[in-house]
């Protein structure tokens, strides 16, 4: 398995993971609008945020990640890493790859100088908190959210 930044090609196979918690959507039949485009560029550009897919070595996107650094003054002003949109395709789940996705951030963050790793997962996600939960992380905080639109 390759760990790389998504591309622009990969965009179709990543909203599929990211829409998909079903395990139904094919790559293929992803609609890919103006929205994805604008938001994949502007994270592209920005040296803060990457995009990281798992690739079987064929160009095959079996699984995503963004990870966010943030910089702050809490921590004794120390960097911290956020992961969102973790996301394994579903005929490969189970077979460790999103232990290895998730291996491989946390040390890209470690090797950038971040003091801490944090990620928020929906409730009714309790498959992934107890894989989250497996990986170490500790439910030490409540989040809030207030949707805009």
């Amino acid at each position: 398995m390759i760990l790389r930044t998504a591309t622009r090609q990969d965009l179709p196979a990543v909203v599929a993971l990211l829409t998909d918690e079903e395990g139904v959507t094919d790559p293929g039949s992803v609609e890919v609008g103006e929205a994805y485009a604008r938001a994949f560029a502007d994270l592209d550009a920005d040296p803060r945020n990457e995009m990281l897919v798992l690739d079987e070595g064929d160009g095959t996107v079996v699984g995503y990640l963004q990870v966010t650094y943030i910089p702050g003054l809490g921590r004794g002003g120390a960097e911290r890493a956020l992961i969102e949109g973790v996301r394994v395709r579903a005929d490969r789940r189970g077979s460790g790859l999103g232990r290895e996705l998730m291996r491989r951030a946390i040390e890209r963050a470690r090797e950038r100088g971040c003091t801490l790793v944090q990620l928020t997962s929906h409730k009714r996600r309790t498959g992934a908190h107890r894989f989250y939960a497996s990986l170490g992380f500790d439910r030490s905080h409540d989040g809030f959210k207030l949707a805009l639109r």
